[in-house]
């Protein structure tokens, strides 16, 4: 069983800058494929970005590019989500997402976290 906390959610302007984490459990971590999606109020999830567990390999969402970046540090089992030049369509709950199979597009995310909100405000 992988078990993922985020954090780093909160209310932010247009523009302004926020990194959201994901402390996961597991002593695998390392081999691990993660991904960031989010939900926004009447609409269904949407993936945002993923890394695979060497990652050398990155994928983000054409609304997000150049703007948010996913990164991972496998020594504290955590994945991090900069995001930057926030906008108001960026509002929505963000949930990390976990592949312990390690596989990369396809990828199977078996574990979920509960979500952090994020809103930015114009």
């Amino acid at each position: 069983q992988v078990q993922l906390v985020e954090s780093g959610g909160g209310l932010v302007q247009a523009g302004g800058s926020l990194r959201l984490s994901c402390a996961a459990s597991g002593r695998t971590f390392s081999s691990y494929s993660m991904g960031w999606f989010r939900q926004a109020p009447g609409k269904e999830r949407e993936f945002v970005a993923g890394i695979h567990w060497s990652a050398g390999n990155k994928r983000y969402a054409d609304s997000v590019k150049g703007r948010f970046t996913i990164s991972r540090d496998n020594a504290k089992n955590t994945v991090y989500l900069q995001m930057n030049s926030l906008k108001p369509e960026d509002t929505a709950v963000y949930y990390c997402a976990a592949d312990p199979q390690g596989r990369w597009f396809p990828v199977t995310y078996a574990y979920w976290g509960q979500g952090t909100q994020v809103t930015v405000s114009s």
